[in-house]
């Protein structure tokens, strides 16, 4: 049981560190999302700190501290590494991601937590970057169908302008912003 619960919480934490790019244009709920259109995967690699996300349950265990690393393989996928502080200390998600295709965006990628041995089962979750800060310094990752929703940054905190214009990307993409929850830092 205890496996299965730290691979359900590896996949939330997963789905929560892979943003980039800049938003392809104003969205309306019940419109199309939307990745960024250039993802250079290399400058998206290394830390990411979440600032904030939906609720998810894969995270339920999570108070703060959510950080999210990604490191480029020689396959073509990207190792990824979640942490974050529970009640019962640290506690870590290792996975992979994957572009959903060789000749689609780069931003539209796919992660998984579950061990290789059941990647015959569809243990793949999305993983689109839907708004990339030119220098890549922050993200806003999301799923297209809505259900979730993270808001990464290269720090532990942005000022107030920067995270008004993060979520108002996620608005923007037809994302309920009033379901986004602020992710405590301590490094703050």
């Amino acid at each position: 049981m205890r496996v299965c619960a730290r691979i359900a919480l590896t996949v939330g934490v997963a789905l929560v560190a892979l943003p980039c790019a800049t938003i392809v244009g104003a969205q309306v709920p019940g419109a199309k999302v939307r990745p960024v259109e250039n993802l250079d995967v290399e400058r998206y690699m290394g830390r990411w700190f979440e600032l904030a996300r939906y609720p998810n349950r894969f995270q339920k265990k999570c108070t703060g501290d959510v950080v999210v690393f990604y490191a480029s393989r020689p396959d073509g996928r990207i190792d990824v590494r979640n942490t974050c502080a529970t009640a019962k200390g640290p506690i870590e998600a290792n996975g992979v991601a994957r572009r959903v295709s060789a000749n689609g965006p780069a931003s539209v990628l796919e992660v998984r937590f579950a061990p290789a041995f059941l990647s015959f089962l569809p243990v793949w979750g999305d993983y689109w970057v839907l708004d990339l800060a030119p220098d890549y310094s922050t993200a806003v990752v999301g799923t297209p169908d809505r259900d979730y929703l993270w808001i990464l940054s290269r720090t532990p905190d942005v000022d107030a302008p920067t995270y008004a214009r993060l979520i108002e990307a996620a608005r923007t993409q037809g994302y309920d912003v009033s379901r986004i929850e602020r992710t405590p830092q301590s490094a703050r």
